[in-house]
């Protein structure tokens, strides 16, 4: 719009094809029924906004531009108050060539193009509902309908200008559902179908096929809702299609499914059996189309399977002794063939039971066994405990074979068939009897006893030794090669026999006896006596002849001996503090004899070798001693003119009390054995330390000195002052005959510990003196006052 020429105009169009329409101002607005844009064009091609209420008039021959529907802006001409609105009208109705229906959802619609559309609206309508699609060309289909149901079809076509009117409908019925399979395989060369009765079905139709496309197409024709295919092949995937049909003879949908016969049975089945492990493996070749297979072992109630995808399986746990019939069966998903034909299996014999041995006479053994089932033969191996194996083979149940005493033999039986060995079973041992004992010796212990030995033999668990003579019959039984007959009768002839014997088997067969006379008797101590303070005098009964005796004392200081052919003989230089058992033998050509009963000798106790008096205390002495061989206790003695000091003790020290000091004492001991016998023993003498001072003060002294004074016991003794403190130790020994002494210079400010003790000719000091303990204070650089503290609590042993 330009200046005053502007005006406002309020105008709508309608065109139909491509017409021109003039709007004067303030004209009715008309609705547009058939078209959805507008196009206005002008002939210059000068376009402008122009207000409502403007006035219109036609142009010249224009160009057609899109505007939109009920546009607020139109386009002008300038320099001319009118202008052309074009509008595009809806396209033409389409025409329905032909509508069926092959799907029981869905139906097919046909028809001629319309120019300019540029999409179709398809409908169907079966009174109650209506179902509505858009497609872009023919021909079209509508989904989602209802099978055999009677649908009127129209179709709209669709373009920038909007829809058309709907085209003259047509009649489609949709065709039947499709029945709904249940398909399986009965047998192995047979499948199964059935179905669903279909509403408004006239017939079915079923056809099959293989799924591979080998082979040609089975169909039939049913009004039955089942039928059967035969003679099909087994395990061959096959596809099934099935469709119902109406009065009419029209097909509906159609049903596939794929279904697999089941296999047939295998063939070609073998069975390998191992021995050893008592289980087979049971192999076949593959049957068509199966997926696994079950084995199955049968014996009788027993069952034993065995499932598996390949071609072979084990089956193990198999019994020895036993038949079985073996089968093997196919599966797939379809179902199972029918079991092949059984397969016998035979496994090996159980071992040979009830086995047993006998020693019919010796060096011959017969072995017998029970019969076992499926065992065509036997074989029988002997070997003996040194490795040497010999064997039997035969179809009875007994076998025989050489022995030899003394052996082990170790009895196995198998049995045998085709499939094999059995197993092992029991072994038993037989041991045959001993041989009798070789190398025969014979020792004597005594007038009454010998000792028999002789060579091992083999197999003997047991040896039994027999000795005759005398007054009776001796037995001697052990499991050594040696035997001790005891008991026998001095200087007596006996025949001894050594025989072996085995838990097993029992006494080897007789043996010859050995002649051996026994020793001279043993003689009977009747006295001991004693004769010196280190000589004994046995006497005993001398009751053999041409025996020589011979006594010993025996003990742990050792052996002493002496001899005669006579009835007595002395025992010499016997130590002290010694115990002995004192026994007699006799000797002669045939032997020694037993020792006698032993008599018990004690000799007195030794008297301790070093003795040791130590003082203690001013009453008290300890004496201590080495210990006395033989002695359990001890008895010392102090004694002097003032009196006597006496322990008793089983110690070797002893503390003696109520010593007087400055005293000379003997010293005495006795040592004393566990029987009371007594040795005196006597020591040099012992003098006890002299008396100990008593009143012992400190004082003090000019230029830091101090005096220890005390008062003496005896004016002839010398004793020696000692000061201890923390800044150092001090002593002082007085002149003969005074009672103090002096230190000239003493470190004050400390406390002192002061002992005053007698000296001492040789050892050390004398420490049991009372001590006294003094502060020693300081007065200015020098000592100042000392104060008694009271004594010392230091202890005395």
């Amino acid at each position: 719009m330009r200046g005053a020429e502007s005006k406002s105009l309020a105008f709508t169009g309608v065109l139909l094809g491509c017409l021109e329409m003039v709007f004067s101002a303030n004209t009715e607005m008309v609705p547009d029924v058939l078209s959805d844009h507008a196009y206005g064009a002008f002939a210059d091609g000068s376009f402008t906004s122009v207000e409502q209420n403007t006035a219109l008039s036609p142009k010249s021959p224009m160009s057609c531009l899109p505007m939109n529907k009920f546009a607020t802006n139109t386009y002008f001409t300038p320099n001319t108050s009118t202008f052309l609105f074009l509008i595009l009208s809806a396209p033409d109705i389409p025409v329905i060539d032909q509508a069926y229906s092959k799907l029981s959802n869905s139906i097919t619609v046909e028809w001629r193009a319309v120019p300019g559309a540029t999409s179709y609206m398809l409908t169907a309508h079966d009174g109650d509902s209506f179902v509505e699609a858009i497609v872009k060309n023919s021909p079209g289909t509508v989904t989602g309908l209802k099978p055999a149901t009677l649908y009127r079809i129209t179709v709209r076509s669709i373009s920038a200008g909007g829809k058309s009117l709907p085209s003259p409908f047509r009649k489609v019925k949709t065709v039947l559902a499709a029945p709904v399979l249940s398909v399986r395989s009965p047998s192995c060369d047979s499948i199964a179908v059935s179905w669903k009765a279909v509403p408004m079905a006239a017939g079915f139709s079923v056809s099959l096929m293989r799924s591979d496309g080998l082979g040609r197409v089975l169909k039939q024709n049913t009004t039955n809702t089942s039928l059967i295919f035969t003679n099909l092949h087994p395990g061959t995937l096959y596809t099934i299609k099935a469709y119902a049909w109406n009065a009419n003879g029209m097909p509906g949908d159609d049903f596939t499914y794929n279904q697999r016969t089941s296999p047939n049975a295998p063939v070609d089945v073998k069975v390998a059996f191992n021995s050893g492990a008592l289980r087979a493996v049971v192999s076949w070749m593959p049957a068509e189309g199966a997926l696994t297979y079950s084995v199955t072992v049968s014996s009788g109630l027993l069952k034993l399977r065995c499932n598996t995808s390949s071609a072979s399986c084990m089956v193990p746990s198999l019994q020895c002794s036993s038949e079985y019939d073996v089968s093997v069966t196919a599966h797939n998903e379809a179902g199972s063939s029918e079991p092949t034909d059984a397969v016998s299996l035979k496994t090996i014999p159980c071992a040979p039971v009830h086995i047993s041995i006998e020693e019919d006479e010796p060096g011959h053994l017969l072995v017998s066994w029970s019969s076992v089932s499926l065992g065509h033969y036997y074989v029988v191996f002997v070997k003996s405990d040194d490795g040497l194996e010999v064997h039997c083979n035969t179809s009875h149940t007994q076998c025989h074979f050489q022995s030899d005493c003394g052996f082990t033999y170790f009895i196995s039986v198998f049995a045998y068939n085709k499939a094999g060995q059995s197993p092992l079973g029991d072994v038993l041992n037989y041991t045959t009897a001993p041989c009798c004992p070789g190398d025969f010796r014979a020792v004597f212990v005594s007038s009454d006893t010998v000792r028999v030995a002789w060579a091992p033999v083999r197999g003997a668990d047991l040896y039994e030794t027999r000795a005759a003579g005398g007054s009776g019959v001796l037995l001697c039984r052990d499991t050594a090669t040696a035997c001790t007959l005891s008991a026998l009768q001095c200087s007596t002839p006996y025949n001894i026999t050594v025989r072996s014997f085995s838990e097993a088997r029992g006494g080897s067969a007789s043996c010859a006896p050995h002649c051996v006379p026994t020793a001279p008797c043993s003689p009977e101590i009747k006295n001991i006596s004693k004769e010196g303070p280190s000589v004994i005098s046995v006497q005993w009964q001398a009751n053999n002849e041409e025996a020589m005796y011979v006594v010993t004392a025996r003990g742990e200081a050792g052996l002493w001996h002496c001899t005669s052919t006579r009835n007595s003989c002395s025992l010499m230089d016997l130590p002290c503090g010694s115990a002995f058992s004192v026994s007699a033998i006799a000797r002669s050509a045939a032997g020694q004899s037993l020792p006698s009963y032993s008599i018990p000798l004690e000799t007195a106790p030794c008297c301790p070798s070093d003795l040791i008096l130590t003082q203690v205390t001013q009453s008290v002495t300890n004496i201590s001693w080495s210990i006395g061989r033989g002695a359990q206790t001890y008895v010392t003695t102090l004694e002097s003119p003032k009196g006597q000091a006496k322990c008793h003790t089983l110690q070797t020290y002893c503390l003696l009390g109520c010593i007087t000091c400055g005293t000379n004492y003997t010293v005495s001991l006795k040592a004393i054995s566990e029987t009371g016998l007594t040795s005196s023993c006597t020591y040099q003498g012992y003098s006890s330390s002299a008396c100990c001072p008593s009143g012992v003060k400190l004082y003090r002294l000019s230029n830091n000195g101090i005096r220890v004074f005390w008062q003496a016991s005896d004016e002839t003794i010398n004793y020696n002052a000692d000061l201890h403190g923390s800044k150092g130790n001090f002593s002082c020994t007085p002149s003969s005959g005074l009672s103090h002494c002096d230190i000239t210079r003493i470190p004050c400010g400390d406390v002192y510990t002061v002992l005053v003790a007698p000296v001492t000719n040789k050892g050390p000091k004398l420490t049991f003196c009372p001590k006294k303990i003094y502060s020693v204070t300081c007065s200015g650089s020098s000592v100042g006052m000392v104060i008694y503290r009271g004594k010392s609590n230091a202890k005395h042993i």
